[in-house]
């Protein structure tokens, strides 16, 4: 939906303000490598909690912002950088220190610490905390990878997406934390900008953010949850995003609400910018005005290959409609351009170069959507939702080839974004039985995002004989172990809306064993 003229008038004049301050913050900026004092004694800076990230084998990243009044200006802070301290041991009373050391952070990122902390041993749990003037941050805990050549017996992640704060409590977050786990993989949806009065059970601090102010004070609105802190404290995270980081069914430098591409990407940069601030990634990850890379490659010893994608900054703007973003259509001939993409060129190629040479025994791809279908029959014509990678058949017959013409064998597709949990296969021809599978798929459904109906989903699964699993009516996240046999996905789940008392059950099971494409229920 087109916004009113005088809402893109006020937004357009948002935008320019926020771009002029951000320069002001820059061109006087103190410079790195000043003198720098500690946070002011008796405040408490670390309400934002800790996070760690990007797991390798011989580093990983800490993370926390100093924020004493994380919706004040400035974070409640003066306009000076500040010394902040940090330490890990191998236990929670930090009797053994291992490494120690200061860093010094800026008012020009929100005063946010971004530690890469390298030549760690492999396979190692480590807790971490940090200290400033008088104040001790929680503690939090991470590992290290394996290393690579490592004979790995098994890796436990939670696979989570779209966590709409308005929505429903953070309560999947809160079992996240509790579980025993090597990682967390979250696939997009982090924050929204977006509100929603008829399934509002807690308020957004603001309206839409379109300044780096206003996305700051987003994140610090979802950082301030305290099952989404400890769920950060409890175990590193790996991430990419998708589109509700920016604004809803962005694709490149376009956006639904028709801003000129300029002026857009003045708000992306200001909603890259405050994403870094907050997330648990290395210092060269930060962004380059609108520009950031967040697709990566990671290892889990000889056991496992994971790839994080990008599958929104890169994508070509959705087709069959009359402007951006995404909608129910029947298929028109825009869709079946052969170099329309989700990922990109330059993405596609880095995947499928990866795929073909990884000598691990499981590939996972961690990217943003559903990748097999989910268009609905009717007595006509097939509709299909073009945001998803149905608006993009020739992008998801390419990323199919990558895997079958080289032969790579046990790769597992996960993603996010349409609140459901789902398990379907993925062929080459997809719903055809003489297809071979090719890869499978399990997809989280939301932690607290409303989804469609039961009805929907229901016509969904019908039109759609590859996928085996699909229900939309319960938030939660996916439980995945692998092993050298198998592959194991619990989908834990609660009734929407998530209530903070809930406890999650197991909604379904489902098993993909090694060697043999395609899921089958456990």
């Amino acid at each position: 939906m087109k916004p009113a003229p005088m809402n893109r008038r006020l937004m357009l004049k948002r935008l320019s303000r926020g771009a002029a301050a951000l320069a002001l913050t820059r061109l006087f900026a103190n410079p790195v490598g000043g003198v720098a004092a500690e946070a002011p004694v008796g405040t408490y800076p670390f309400t934002l909690g800790v996070a760690s990230g990007m797991p390798r084998p011989d580093s990983v990243v800490l993370w926390t912002r100093l924020a004493p009044q994380p919706h004040a200006p400035g974070g409640g802070l003066p306009d000076l950088p500040l010394k902040l301290r940090w330490e890990m041991a191998d236990d929670d009373n930090f009797s053994t220190r291992l490494r120690s050391g200061t860093v010094t952070v800026h008012p020009e990122h929100a005063h946010s610490a971004h530690v890469q902390v390298d030549g760690l041993p492999p396979g190692t749990p480590f807790y971490y905390r940090f200290m400033t003037g008088d104040a001790v941050s929680p503690i939090g805990r991470t590992r290290t990878a394996p290393a690579a050549d490592a004979d790995v017996a098994s890796l436990r992640i939670a696979l989570a997406s779209c966590q709409h704060y308005e929505q429903g409590a953070f309560v999947a977050h809160r079992e996240i934390a509790a579980r025993e786990l090597d990682f967390v993989l979250f696939v997009g949806d982090y924050i929204y900008e977006s509100s929603n009065r008829r399934y509002q059970v807690r308020a957004h601090e603001g309206p839409p953010p379109m300044t780096l102010a206003e996305y700051r004070a987003r994140h610090a609105t979802y950082k301030l949850d305290a099952d989404l802190r400890a769920a950060h404290a409890a175990h590193p995270w790996v991430l990419t995003w998708d589109d509700h980081e920016v604004e809803n069914d962005y694709a490149g430098d376009r956006d639904p609400l028709e801003l000129p591409p300029a002026v857009f990407l003045q708000r992306r940069a200001a909603a890259y910018q405050a994403y870094f601030e907050h997330m648990p990634v290395a210092p060269y990850m930060a962004p380059q005005g609108a520009a950031m890379r967040i697709q990566d490659r990671y290892t889990w010893g000889c056991l496992a290959e994971i790839w994080t994608l990008d599958n929104r900054q890169y994508r070509d703007v959705q087709a069959c409609g009359d402007g951006v973003g995404g909608t129910v259509v029947a298929p028109c001939d825009e869709l079946n351009i052969e170099s329309r993409s989700m990922f990109g060129a330059e993405q596609e190629r880095w995947l499928a170069q990866g795929l073909a040479t990884s000598t691990r025994r499981w590939k996972l791809l961690g990217q943003g959507t559903q990748i097999s279908p989910s268009g609905i029959d009717t007595a006509l014509v097939r509709r299909v939702h073009t945001d998803g990678w149905d608006g993009y058949p020739k992008a998801r017959e390419r990323l199919l080839r990558a895997i079958a013409e080289p032969r790579v064998n046990n790769v597992l597709c996960l993603g996010g974004d349409v609140h459901r949990h789902v398990a379907a296969q993925l062929r080459l021809r997809a719903n055809d039985e003489r297809s071979p599978i090719v890869a499978s798929e399990f997809v989280c459904s939301s932690i607290t995002s409303r989804g469609l109906s039961e009805a929907m989903t229901a016509l969904i699964r019908s039109s759609n004989p590859d996928m085996l699993h699909a229900r939309s009516d319960e938030r939660g996240y996916a439980l995945i172990e692998l092993t050298a046999k198998a592959a194991e996905c619990d989908f834990r789940a609660t009734p929407f809306p998530a209530d903070a008392r809930a406890r999650l059950n197991t909604q379904a099971r489902f098993v993909v064993e090694q060697g043999k494409a395609g899921v089958i229920s456990a």
